[in-house]
């Protein structure tokens, strides 16, 4: 059966870009009191968050043994993804901040306040899709089937 999983990732990545966008959007606009500064970075991540984002998904899909290992609740494997994500992330925005405005402790304010907000969007974001099949629906149906089974031979 080929791997679908692709088409998953890449609406996970656009969902999670539209989000993103506005946060820092407005953060960045709030710190900076320039909106177009707001703006430029916003769209500036628009481009190189959506490569980061969907290479991070790729990485934690190919890591399947976290999640089918049964040592990591998905709770556990979210907020996890949501650290690795968010030094991925703040990273990138702080560099971008402070290219576009020029000044570092404007990048770094940026960057510091993402984490928090980003953070909590993040986590949310991922329990959304947790629970959404799309691109996924095999594998949870053959989870629910190996489970049926195990319970049908107590």
């Amino acid at each position: 059966m080929k791997d679908r999983s692709y088409k998953r990732h890449l609406a996970k990545t656009i969902t999670w870009r539209i989000v993103g966008t506005m946060d820092t959007f407005f953060l960045a606009w709030m710190i900076s009191g320039d909106p177009f500064a707001g703006l430029k970075i916003g769209l500036a991540e628009v481009i190189t968050k959506m490569t980061l984002y969907y290479f991070h998904e790729r990485l934690w899909f190919k890591g399947e043994f976290l999640a089918s290992s049964g040592k990591w609740s998905s709770r556990k494997r979210h907020f996890a993804k949501t650290i690795s994500w968010r030094i991925v992330g703040t990273v990138d925005t702080m560099l971008l901040a402070w290219i576009i405005t020029g000044n570092p402790i404007t990048g770094l304010k940026i960057g510091l306040a993402e984490v928090v907000t980003k953070m909590l969007l993040y986590y949310f974001h991922e329990r959304a899709w947790y629970r959404i099949d799309y691109g996924v629906a095999h594998k949870r149906k053959s989870k629910k089937s190996k489970m049926n089974i195990l319970a049908s031979n107590k």
